[in-house]
């Protein structure tokens, strides 16, 4: 559940299958008067567009039901509910949600002409925040690819670890440490501290440094793992590993960092 704030009204937005859908029992709290989604539904020009996007999207729109429910459109005695217009004619572009979150949802490209019915204000920024939002989900979807892509070639590392440092009598134990050990070279070279010393340092946070790290922390760290693979197949010893591993890191990191300023910039 997401939530937009347009003109101090909250508005929740669901997602049902990859769509986004903005609730309109939150939008009309914003509306002078009144007023429910079912007065928005008598308007003729609301049917019509409602019934343009089913027809574009909506393979099972029973669009002859609906002919006859748009013909009566502007009567004195029309009305119709969300729930009704759906079970009559299958639209999709509509939810009346019960529970919890319970409402009159629209796809958010009804829900735009839905707020144009509130304001032109209204929808602008509506659309405004909307966008807002859409662009946070990329930068949460960015961050994870970069955490997933961190992890899978710290199973590359720890291959060449096992592989390279590990004897085959240790103790499990004694394994275990190893890896935690080499885990703390590439700490060290990029955040100048071990996993013991930032948990130390951060007794409340969960998860580990790795889970506060920026985009380009992530992909440096990548890079890093990847390269510190190479070096231990090398056999280098660890001590020179890591000073090569901190001058990568503070390479790679001046770079990105050039890289996002730039697009600040822009």
């Amino acid at each position: 559940m997401a939530k937009l704030t347009v003109k101090n009204t909250e508005i929740s937005v669901l997602q049902i299958n990859t769509e986004d859908y903005i609730s309109l029992t939150d939008m009309i709290k914003a509306k002078d008067g009144d007023f429910f989604v079912a007065d928005w539904l008598r308007n003729r020009n609301t049917l019509e567009y409602v019934g343009i996007w089913e027809k574009v999207y909506n393979p099972i729109f029973n669009y002859g039901e609906f002919a006859i429910i748009k013909s009566q459109a502007g009567l004195n005695n029309f009305k119709i509910s969300v729930k009704e217009l759906i079970e009559k004619t299958n639209i999709i572009s509509l939810k009346a949600k019960t529970g919890r979150y319970g409402g009159t949802y629209a796809h958010k490209d009804i829900a735009f002409e839905f707020a144009l019915w509130i304001s032109a204000e209204f929808k602008f920024y509506l659309i405004k925040d909307y966008q807002r939002l859409k662009e946070e989900e990329q930068k949460a979807i960015g961050w994870s690819a970069k955490r997933e892509l961190s992890k899978i070639n710290y199973h590359i590392h720890t291959y060449a670890i096992c592989q390279n440092l590990v004897p085959k009598e240790l103790s499990k134990e004694q394994i275990n440490f190893i890896y935690a050990n080499e885990a703390d070279v590439l700490n060290m070279a990029l955040f100048g501290m071990t996993a013991k010393e930032w948990r130390d340092q951060n007794p409340d946070l969960k998860g580990n440094m790795r889970d506060y790290a920026t985009i380009n922390e992530l992909i440096c760290l990548s890079n890093m793992e990847n390269i510190n693979a190479v070096l231990i197949n090398d056999n280098i010893p660890q001590k020179d590993r890591l000073q090569k591993l901190n001058t990568i890191a503070i390479q790679q990191m001046s770079v990105l960092q050039e890289i996002e300023n730039k697009k600040i910039l822009k």
